[in-house]
């Protein structure tokens, strides 16, 4: 019998979406021949994933998983919100963020670690889809840490503990002796990144090249006016400064507490503590964002099941 080598198996996977250990399996009954293995899974009811390979996956669910100074996202999709609100969806989402830290951010290593079933992650899904019969994927994950410090997280339109759609770090840098308030802190930064959407913690974080393309627009619009030279100046200043305080966390209105800026707040806290507190970085996962969704006529879909 020819030798069952890696390549052979990862051929196989691609090809009809089974998990790896079947295919080894399928190849090994059948000498190594990919198209008979192929046959083989289909037979056993394991390459069912491949049929819904195609499928486009702009649903499912954002996973938050925190731990003191470490915090991880994860995001897995599906076709329809119908399975999103699956409990058994839910579970599989969970138990692969809570091995997500091993994973340190990297998605390709996530894929291959062992979850408690026995299965690598890629193989848990492949199984899930074979069972619920829907396109899923593991899309992404990243991870936050600090040192001495706290992250907190936060799960927007949350439909099980740790799981929603739309998921949010903050990482705070401090040696203050109040781990669990810097915590809340950070959990609270996190609903309000959710909400007000910064691009940059500071205004020497933001792409330069963006604030170019800012300027030049407010240039514009301010010599439009015909003021002088010297108020053209001034207006491009502060329409920068508002700038900034739509799009740099430090500078925006808290929503929290609206009569106070980020920065004031986090300042505030760090006297409280007795200790400096340092923004160090947020993450922000949006469900399904920069997934091309597939635009569907229901009338034309109903008339077509009903032969029109």
């Amino acid at each position: 019998m020819p030798a069952i080598t890696a390549q052979l198996v990862k051929e196989l996977r691609e090809k009809t979406g089974a998990g790896m250990m079947d295919c080894k399996k399928a190849l090994e009954e059948t000498e190594g021949d990919v198209e008979a293995a192929s046959d083989w899974l289909r037979k056993k009811g394991l390459a069912a994933a491949a049929k819904k390979a195609g499928r486009a996956t702009a649903e499912g669910l954002v996973a938050v998983v925190v731990d003191g100074p470490m915090g991880v996202l994860v995001e897995v999709n599906s076709e329809t919100d119908f399975v999103a609100r699956n409990e058994a969806f839910q579970a599989m989402v969970k138990t692969i963020a809570e091995a997500a830290p091993a994973a340190k951010g990297d998605v390709e290593v996530l894929q291959g670690l062992t979850l408690p079933t026995g299965r690598t992650v890629a193989d848990e899904i492949a199984n899930a889809i074979g069972i619920i019969g829907e396109n899923m994927g593991l899309r992404r994950t990243a991870m936050l840490t600090v040192d001495p410090g706290a992250v907190g997280g936060y799960v927007h339109a949350q439909s099980a503990p740790g799981l929603g759609k739309i998921g949010v770090l903050v990482g705070l840098q401090s040696s203050a002796s109040d781990q669990n308030a810097l915590g809340e802190l950070a959990r609270q930064l996190a609903m309000h990144v959710a909400a007000a959407n910064p691009s940059a913690v500071t205004v020497a974080a933001l792409d330069p090249a963006q604030v170019e393309r800012e300027k030049a627009i407010f240039t514009d619009q301010a010599l439009a006016s015909g003021k002088p030279a010297n108020i053209v100046e001034k207006m491009v200043e502060g329409r920068l400064r508002k700038y900034y305080e739509d799009v740099v966390l430090l500078e925006q209105v808290y929503v929290i507490d609206t009569d106070k800026k980020v920065k004031d707040v986090v300042e505030a806290a760090g006297k409280a503590l007795g200790a400096p507190i340092e923004v160090a970085g947020f993450i922000k996962f949006v469900l399904g964002e920069g997934i091309e969704r597939e635009a569907t006529d229901l009338a034309a879909e109903v008339a077509q099941l009903a032969g029109n």
